[in-house]
């Protein structure tokens, strides 16, 4: 049987070829394999890959629904106009600046808009949505703590996983990974040029067969936790491993159960693992789902965590994605691992305001916009050629506040 590695190496051998990077790929086989994040992530191999991420790495599935639930459409045009650095601009100029996939917007339940400019994308199409996993794995623990699997949002982390016992992580409460605040960790571990960045050597663990345990036990403790934010996927991933504890099932199998199944998911989804045995998901960025699945997890949060009148999350638990109500989490707040037209709370990026929306958000332009107030979902994923670009997010920023304006004017 062919390994996962061999796999791999030749699916980007094949791409690398067809999109002119792969010259000499028959002697370079080693260094597509030493190379194969940065060559995943180039413009335009990512749009495959992105795309395709089952044909790389080993993966779990997460089924759909046995009762699927389709949304209700109403197809409408959006002639959306935004302004951006003194320009007015429609939503394909955005799509084209932003290297959108997938787009799509539901309004009060109905989706009202979709379109695929994605060359590999369509309606079920998984996409890679890297830290927006993240917001879904803030949904499994709501679930959890409203199941009693999870006793508290101050369970330590030590408490459900011993074996993190005297790591930096060990001490943190499931509310300090919730709010990217452990203490562990210098500043910048999510500096994606720097080969030496933390992150980097997680992603090297991942790809390549190493120990994610070891990379996590080499984080210092620099602060104590809960008094910065320091944004980490370690973080995530170490609340995804408690969540594994205490519900005693792999993130996959939990979230097609208590969250794929429940919403009425059209198509499976899913996780994709690390290389070594044991494989683990990363509950901060591998869950690959199409675009009109992921609306219906915006849809849940939309509607206050009340799905066909169950309410399947804590009550209150959307109004902490909302907004934490502490100082060092407010927007403008987060320090140099934020943006300044964010907050942070719960694994959402929150947004301030009278209206207090939210979005999830993953490398290279993954959107999951929730406005409560209008009802309105909307979902963005991209291909962008670097895995942060503030000038994108901010053009998506005030694209997306225009959708929901223009949403409610019309209505």
């Amino acid at each position: 049987m062919e390994s996962s590695r061999s796999r791999s190496i030749r699916s980007l051998a094949t791409v690398a070829a067809a999109t002119g990077l792969g010259a000499g790929l028959g002697a370079g086989a080693m260094w597509l394999w030493r190379n194969q994040a940065e060559i995943a992530t180039r413009r335009p191999i990512n749009e495959w890959t992105f795309t395709h991420m089952d044909a790389l790495m080993p993966t779990q599935e997460v089924p759909r629904s046995g009762a699927p639930r389709p949304l209700p459409r109403t197809a409408r045009p959006l002639p959306v106009v935004y302004e951006y650095q003194g320009r007015r601009r429609t939503l394909g100029e955005l799509h084209d600046a932003t290297n959108t996939t997938g787009f799509a917007v539901v309004h009060r339940g109905v989706l009202v808009h979709e379109t695929y400019p994605g060359r590999f994308a369509g309606p079920h199409t998984r996409f890679q949505l890297f830290s927006l996993t993240k917001s879904v794995t803030s949904i499994l623990v709501g679930m959890a703590l409203a199941e009693g699997d999870i006793g508290s949002l101050e369970d330590r982390v030590a408490d459900h996983r011993p074996d993190l016992a005297g790591t930096a992580y060990a001490e943190a409460t499931v509310e300090d990974l919730l709010r990217m605040s452990s203490g562990a960790g210098d500043e910048y571990l999510e500096d994606y040029p720097d080969p030496s960045a933390t992150i980097n050597d997680f992603e090297r663990a991942v790809t390549g067969g190493g120990s994610l345990l070891a990379v996590l036990k080499r984080v210092p403790t620099t602060v104590p936790p809960g008094t910065r934010f320091n944004y980490s996927t370690l973080d995530t991933q170490v609340l995804g491993w408690v969540l594994e504890a205490a519900v005693g099932m792999p993130i996959a199998e939990y979230a097609a159960d208590r969250l794929w199944d429940r919403i009425g998911a059209e198509d499976d989804a899913y996780y994709f693992l690390t290389r070594e045995r044991p494989r683990t998901a990363l509950a901060g960025g591998s869950l690959n789902a199409t675009v009109r699945d992921l609306a219906k997890v915006g849809l849940l949060m939309s509607r206050g965590g009340v799905h066909d009148g169950e309410q399947l999350l804590p009550e209150g638990w959307v109004e902490r994605a909302r907004g934490a109500g502490v100082p060092h989490l407010e927007v403008g707040k987060l320090g140099p691992t934020g943006m300044p037209h964010y907050g942070y709370s719960d694994l959402w990026w929150t947004l301030g305001g009278e209206r207090r929306g939210f979005t999830g958000l993953g490398i290279h332009g993954q959107f999951l916009w929730v406005d409560p107030e209008a009802d309105v979902v909307i979902v963005k994923t991209s291909a962008w050629p670097t895995a942060d670009d503030h000038e994108r997010d901010a053009e998506t920023v005030a694209a997306l506040h225009a959708v929901v304006a223009y949403l409610e004017e019309s209505r």
